[in-house]
């Protein structure tokens, strides 16, 4: 069986993957926050685990993987894109606005996601769903002493879990010192953080111990895990921005309120996301959505390569010319496998992914792949061609319904003859302004024309429209 290493954030080592349970194996990712359309930056998590997933049912079986991804639906960025809809006039109660808005991100998210060629994962619970759930265990934290009620709130007693920090390796002290932390009369301690608060008459509420309130967002993950997976599950993943606070909140009420099990054995965390080396912002005016992405016709599958081409570890920067490289790799490979049918993966490249998902580096495998087939052009590689088939779709690439965006099988062959008569034509006249005019409309629709002693080559390329062909030829 192949051996999967990871890099457990809780051990800051790379360690040998082995589940509690090789028959269920438990992964659980912190899921949006469906107030809006998804960014960018939001999608590396989803692809880097839905690698690891891919990665995971390979080697145990489909049957044996639970991935639980959920959706924060209670929020207050959701109550205030309600409240501003209601004020612009929509119809319908501020609670009924706020249903109505959970429902049409969550439908965003999943297709943008889906035309990224991620998976969806097994479950997806909404945290209005386990309401009771996070009262539960907010009331047993209660009991034990981990956590306290005062005026409608209940509060995480934060140094009554000595282990605290544990994960971003920071005490508590150096944490007050060191952040800006929510001053509130009702606290015991700055660094208590709220588990419940209470809700006013225009907001959504749900009635418990502490009165009419909403759950703060920590309770939220560590509910539904522990309703879902179990109180000690393998995986749990998220972007490095939510490693302090979410994460470490997390952990200690956790294994407060369930100090038999172990919550997560290992913690992946991936980096953020750039755009040509600078931090997405709205301020910069380079922020912009997934659908922003697709709706210009940067194909999902051109996306997806661009940000596996860097290890999750590491910063990953979005650029013009990443995305051009892609868009054209991708078509190389697509109309080199045309016709291929998928086989076992490379061995090679199931290790780099297995070696803490080394995704560049399974793409360095493919790309030697292809070099090779390629240079054998008298040789029947059908079986190497499918070998790459199968090693390429480990990563989530040159999936059948992931080819839409391309026209494999597209023959400019006439025009390329076309072009190479102007030029014969125009060697005699001099006239070349037919030729230069023919050029100007494929380079516009992104067709790559080489011309030579030999003759004329026109070959898709980045911006392939093959509807700006129309009347060419």
């Amino acid at each position: 069986m192949t051996t999967i290493q990871l890099h457990n954030t809780k051990t800051r080592r790379k360690e040998v993957f082995e589940p509690l349970d090789p028959q269920n194996v438990r992964m659980y990712v912190c899921g949006p926050t469906v107030y809006d359309r998804a960014h960018l930056g939001n999608a590396r998590p989803v692809l880097v685990f839905d690698v690891l997933y891919r990665l995971l049912r390979h080697v145990y079986g489909a049957d044996a993987v639970t991935y639980v991804r959920n959706f924060t639906d209670v929020d207050d960025k959701i109550n205030a894109t309600a409240l501003a809809r209601k004020e612009a006039g929509a119809s319908g109660t501020l609670e009924e606005l706020i249903v109505e808005r959970t429902e049409e991100t969550i439908g965003w998210y999943h297709a943008d996601m889906d035309a990224l060629g991620a998976l969806r994962p097994n479950q997806e619970p909404r945290a209005t769903e386990w309401i009771g759930a996070m009262i539960a265990m907010i009331e047993k934290l209660i009991v034990d002493g981990h956590a306290y009620e005062k005026e409608g709130h209940a509060l995480f007693r934060v140094r009554s879990y000595k282990d605290y920090g544990a994960l971003s390796g920071r005490s508590v002290d150096d944490m007050i010192a060191g952040a800006r932390v929510e001053v509130a009369p009702f606290k015991e301690d700055p660094m208590d953080f709220v588990l419940w608060k209470p809700s006013d008459a225009d907001t959504p509420g749900w009635d418990s111990p502490w009165g009419r309130g909403r759950p703060g967002w920590h309770i939220e993950c560590s509910a539904m895990s522990y309703e879902l997976l179990g109180a000690s599950f393998d995986i749990h993943g998220g972007g490095n921005d939510l490693q302090f606070p979410h994460h470490e909140n997390e952990i200690a009420q956790s294994k407060c309120a369930h100090p038999h099990g172990e919550f997560a054995r290992f913690w992946l965390h991936n980096e953020m996301l750039q755009i040509e080396g600078k931090k997405m912002s709205k301020s910069l005016g380079n922020f912009f959505t997934v659908r922003d992405l697709l709706d210009q016709g940067v194909a999902g599958e051109v996306i997806r390569f661009v940000m596996l081409s860097t290890h999750y570890s590491k910063p990953m920067d979005w650029t013009e010319k990443k995305r051009q490289e892609a868009e054209q790799t991708l078509r190389n490979w697509r109309k080199l496998l045309e016709g291929a049918v998928a086989s076992g993966a490379d061995q090679d490249v199931v290790d780099a992914i297995a070696d803490d998902l080394n995704t560049a580096g399974a793409i360095t495998r493919l790309h030697a792949m292809a070099k090779e087939i390629a240079a054998n052009p008298q040789k029947d590689c059908f079986f190497e061609k499918g070998v790459m088939l199968a090693s390429a779709q480990m990563l989530g690439l040159l999936l059948p319904e992931m080819g839409d965006w391309v026209e494999v099988g597209i023959d400019l062959t006439p025009l390329a003859d076309k072009l190479a008569a102007l030029r014969v034509a125009a060697m005699e006249t001099k006239d070349f302004s037919a030729v230069d005019a023919l050029k100007t409309a494929l380079l516009d629709a992104g067709v790559e024309v080489r011309m030579s002693k030999a003759g004329v080559e026109l070959a898709p390329s980045a911006g392939f429209d093959a509807a700006k062909l129309e009347g060419l030829k």
